[in-house]
């Protein structure tokens, strides 16, 4: 006597499926710890240059250092080839 089949007839099984998924694509964790994308999907970023030599900086560089700003065109692309699943 032959055992019986498992699973429901016709449905291929979970583990046959995967073998025709694509692979996942991985985020860059360090892109993720510093761009975050915006609700236009700019990529915004800290300002550069102001973890030390502050003394020789002018105050206007560090004054206009503060915050955020967006990265160009051409970086973006860059970032967003790091960050698959960003919106």
């Amino acid at each position: 006597m032959m055992p019986a089949k498992r699973g429901m007839p016709g449905i291929m099984s979970l583990s046959r499926l995967k073998e025709f998924e694509m692979p996942k694509m991985k985020t860059k964790s360090s892109a993720k710890k510093r761009f975050k994308v915006t609700a236009k999907g700019r990529i915004k970023v800290q300002q550069a240059g102001k973890r030390h030599g502050m003394i020789k900086r002018s105050n206007k560089f560090i004054r206009n250092a503060r915050g955020t700003t967006t990265l160009s065109a051409q970086d973006e692309k860059i970032v967003k080839a790091f960050m698959p699943y960003s919106r």
